[in-house]
């Protein structure tokens, strides 16, 4: 299969897929086994690739109480183990699967996808991205992974998951933290929006305590990490003082693309988008590239 086709088709979530994958043959995609099969719980097994890791007792509860009242609405899905013919990996679902268990439920609705590790790994993201079930840090490993072990590129990765690149190089940034302020993003403590304020400070855990204690705005974060008290860091422009921690990111991004000083200027109903050169040769380079 056309493996850019595949990143479009995907990025379209994961129920677009499991609705078109049974109605293209010419592409070779595998076809669906079972729509809705019961499949005893015990013969399936968690997926230790999930990229979420964390499962609230509250949500859980929550979730095991509705599935005794209810049952499952949603199937989960899953994906043969090798070598096996009557057991099976989670792909997406692990949270309803864990909650079945704890209802007592002997067998649960499935839909079956013969899928490799990778493509596994996009659904599972997929699903857990657009049901906003990631914390940012789990969001951010699930987009290492797929980097580390599928050679992803971010402009792929947000093809795929259907975000912007700055949003997936903002997400990815996040793991550069020290793991205690990590740990600080994953409970909730600390927002995705505070934390990259702190990425390049020299003391990030200690700054991050400061601003959940004194309930700090992420523009008063910003101000603290540039400098004791809000005072700018020495030689900063009054300009990059003002620019939010995802536009100076966007900034960064372009420049590691050009490999020139780009800067972004937001104002009252647009903006604009600079290119720094500093020989002809660079400016030919920029407009080969525009015009290409």
């Amino acid at each position: 299969m056309n493996e850019d086709l595949s990143k479009k088709r995907l990025g379209r979530g994961l129920a677009a897929l499991i609705g078109e994958m049974d109605r293209v043959p010419e592409e070779k995609v595998a076809p669906v086994a079972t729509m809705d099969r019961q499949i005893p719980i015990e013969f399936i097994s968690r997926n230790p690739r999930n990229p979420r890791r964390l499962f609230t007792e509250g949500d859980l509860e929550d979730l095991t109480h509705s599935i005794r009242e209810h049952g499952i609405v949603q199937p989960v899905v899953v994906r043969p183990v090798a070598g096996s013919s009557d057991r099976f990996e989670l792909i997406a679902g692990e949270r309803r699967w864990r909650a079945a268990q704890r209802a007592g439920l002997a067998a649960i609705p499935v839909i079956i996808r013969e899928v490799d590790d990778r493509v596994a790994l996009e659904l599972a993201i997929i699903e857990n991205v657009q049901r906003a079930d990631l914390n940012p840090i789990e969001e951010g490993m699930g987009y290492q992974q797929l980097i580390d072990e599928h050679e992803y590129t971010q402009a792929d990765l947000a093809q795929v998951i259907g975000k912007s690149r700055s949003h997936v190089a903002n997400t990815l940034r996040l793991l550069k933290l020290p793991e205690t302020v990590r740990d600080l993003i994953t409970n909730g403590s600390l927002s995705a929006g505070h934390a990259r304020t702190l990425i390049t400070a020299e003391d990030p855990s200690g700054l991050a305590n400061k601003i959940i204690r004194d309930g700090l705005s992420v523009r008063q974060a910003e101000a603290l990490a540039q400098g004791e008290g809000g005072k700018p860091a020495s030689g900063q422009k009054a300009a990059e003082r003002e620019k939010d921690a995802d536009t100076q990111a966007l900034e960064k991004l372009l420049s590691d693309v050009t490999g020139m000083q780009v800067s972004v200027n937001h104002k009252n109903k647009g903006g604009d988008v600079r290119i720094q050169y500093t020989t002809l040769e660079q400016l030919d380079e920029i407009c080969r590239r525009l015009q290409s």
